[in-house]
């Protein structure tokens, strides 16, 4: 499965952009994008290539959906952690040794 990350273009020189990505700020190939470029413009980076321009609000919501995906899965590890109980406080089996 690929990954293609959503991010803000910030500048532009030749066929190279700094992109913006939730404040982390990388150097990005352009070389794929089969379009015109502006700053200001969204792009979808797949192993640090430009693969699709997109619109400033396609850009926004999918960096929402990111948002909010993370903060799901945030939630869901915290659920399991306070679900899983501790090495030290679990029982053992009758039928298992102890390690010492």
């Amino acid at each position: 499965m690929c990954l293609a990350v959503p991010a803000k273009v910030v500048s532009i020189l030749d066929s190279e952009a700094v992109v913006d990505y939730d404040g982390v700020r990388t150097t990005i190939r352009l070389d794929a994008l089969g379009e015109p470029l502006m700053i200001g413009d969204y792009v979808l980076i797949h192993t640090g290539f430009a693969i699709r321009r997109l619109s400033s609000e396609d850009g926004e919501e999918t960096l929402k959906l990111f948002d909010e995906l993370t903060d799901s899965l945030r939630e869901s590890a915290s659920s399991d952690e306070k679900a899983t109980p501790s090495r030290a406080g679990e029982q053992q089996n009758p039928g298992t040794k102890s390690e010492s």
